[in-house]
């Protein structure tokens, strides 16, 4: 019978970077707990309509990248492109509105979209993501800079850039959507078909296109920053003080967009030259009318996504925990009464044990211990049993220590065995 292969672009994650993944998560928490935010679970499959309205119907992602089907109801469901709608239909189904000044969330797990696989870029994907609601002062986005670099500096990332803008707000973007019209309206015929079609419905667009051409006709282009409103100005100039402040040192990259419609003000990405063309692992910004948008108040709101795949490409291997395993390898019958006891004994105390469940010789358990990466193998025999002890060996030197056949300080006694 022919074997099932998984489908292009999902796959599954183990080994070293199943590890990663742990380890991005517990550093991910421990920071966000200590600057006040909760975690929240959101449901992967939403009605194709949040997306819609949250990330515009002109991104590529509603156009292009969404997994969407009509279910036997005849209604139109997506599975989630992003965390930033659910977590936003999460804030106002919930009225968290009503009930909090400020609103500090964060959620973790697996987002699809219908692209091309690429390094660190696949259908299934996941994300760990951030929001703030609430809070307008750019202080706030400071401290989000300030937050990422934290935890980056946690989990050893040494060679990034956070690269930072400013898109404006509807007061100032409207007036700039006319200027870049007209200069690109001169060059039309040169834009992707993709471009041309944008051109006219939300021409900022054309800043986020990976075609070269359209690359290098907006390098001449009229940018948005020059183009500021006096209040965006003086948010991103409050900003930049305060990043100071926080110690902070990122690139400001006026040509700096993001691909979906909700942002407003700030935006950032922070990127690695280790991940090539496609170099940013983390992105985000600030979207003060997107819960008005979608049918809530009027409430600003800031948040980023950290891409999970991209960001493990980038840590050592050093940050994977490497706590010792231990086996118990056990040689006939009065042996194997020893082996429940032993078990719990080191469990309770928090120490990896493994063990062969049907034990035949001491020469395939050992194969068995090695085949899981065994650090020590604990050896109990006829010959141990009668001198009431338990033989430790040491998978790498094969250095051996004998301890005593006590399950009361057997796990105290290993964790303080030295045997190179």
């Amino acid at each position: 019978m022919e074997k099932i292969a998984s489908l292009r672009g999902f796959r599954d994650i183990s080994g070293e970077e199943a590890e990663k993944f742990v380890r991005i998560e517990l550093v991910s928490r421990a920071i966000f707990e200590l600057s006040g935010f909760r975690e929240i679970s959101i449901p992967i499959l939403e009605k194709t309509e949040l997306f819609k309205r949250s990330i515009g119907d002109t991104t590529d992602i509603v156009e292009k990248e969404m997994f969407t089907f009509i279910d036997r109801n005849g209604d139109s469901l997506t599975l989630r492109p992003e965390a930033t709608a659910g977590v936003v239909r999460h804030y106002l189904q919930e009225a968290l509105h009503a009930r909090e000044r400020i609103s500090r969330l964060f959620t973790m797990g697996p987002m699809f979209r219908h692209e091309r696989p690429q390094k660190g870029r696949f259908r299934q994907f996941h994300q760990v993501d951030v929001e703030i609601f609430g809070a307008a002062e750019p202080i706030v986005d400071a401290e989000l800079l300030w937050m990422i670099t934290r935890m980056l500096d946690r989990l050893a990332v040494k060679y990034y850039a956070i690269e930072v803008n400013s898109v404006g707000c509807k007061a100032c973007r409207e007036p700039f959507k006319e200027k870049l019209v007209a200069y690109f309206s001169e060059k039309k015929e040169a834009l992707c078909p993709d471009c041309q079609n944008r051109l006219y419905r939300n021409p900022l667009r054309i800043f986020d296109c990976k075609s070269q051409a359209c690359i290098e006709l907006g390098k001449e282009s009229p940018l948005i920053f020059d183009h500021l409103c006096e209040n965006c100005r003086a948010h991103f100039e409050t900003l930049t003080r305060y990043l100071a402040e926080f110690g902070v040192d990122p690139v400001f990259n006026k040509r700096l967009v993001r691909g979906l419609d909700y942002y407003t003000r700030t935006v950032f990405e922070v990127t690695s030259g280790e991940l090539g063309a496609q170099k940013a692992f983390l992105a985000g910004g600030r979207y003060d009318n997107l819960v008005e948008e979608m049918g809530g108040p009027s409430v600003p709101g800031i948040g980023f996504a950290i891409g999970m795949e991209r960001l493990a490409l980038i840590m050592s291997s050093s940050q994977i925990s490497k706590g010792l395993k231990y086996f118990l390898a056990l040689i006939g019958d009065k042996a194997a009464a020893y082996r429940i006891p032993v078990i719990k004994a080191l469990a309770e105390r928090d120490i990896p044990i493994s063990y062969s469940p049907n034990p035949k010789s001491l020469k395939s358990q050992m194969r068995h211990a090695d085949s899981i990466g065994t650090d020590y193998v604990m050896i109990l025999g006829e010959g141990e049993l009668e001198k009431g002890i338990i033989l430790v060996r040491n998978m790498r030197s094969g250095n051996q220590a004998e301890l005593p056949l006590d399950t009361t300080s057997l796990a105290g006694r290993l964790q303080t065995l030295v045997l190179e």
